[in-house]
């Protein structure tokens, strides 16, 4: 469980809808980028659930995008990962 002191980190909505689908054992762009993130964010102490999700999730993840807007996947993806960093780099500020 997420706590209630992150929701105000950035990035915290990408985390908390690829939790809820992780959940829910859904492939999104969101539950993919939380495992994308999973070894890092789990070293900084967050319960991120093992999903058999097809590998790599980064290769999946831009397909999905890629998908979706075309050319535009690789802006959006890149867009995705920052905010994810931001949100681990902004965590492990509060943890210091």
């Amino acid at each position: 469980m997420i706590r209630k002191s992150l929701t105000s980190l950035p990035g915290y909505d990408l985390v908390e809808r690829g939790l809820a689908d992780l959940a829910h054992n859904r492939i999104t762009d969101f539950s993919l980028l939380v495992m994308i993130a999973a070894p890092r964010l789990r070293r900084l102490g967050l319960d991120i659930p093992n999903r058999d999700f097809p590998r790599p999730y980064e290769h999946h993840l831009y397909a999905r995008l890629e998908e979706r807007v075309g050319t535009d996947a690789h802006s959006q993806y890149n867009s995705l990962i920052r905010r994810m960093v931001s949100f681990a780099r902004a965590l492990e500020q509060e943890q210091r």
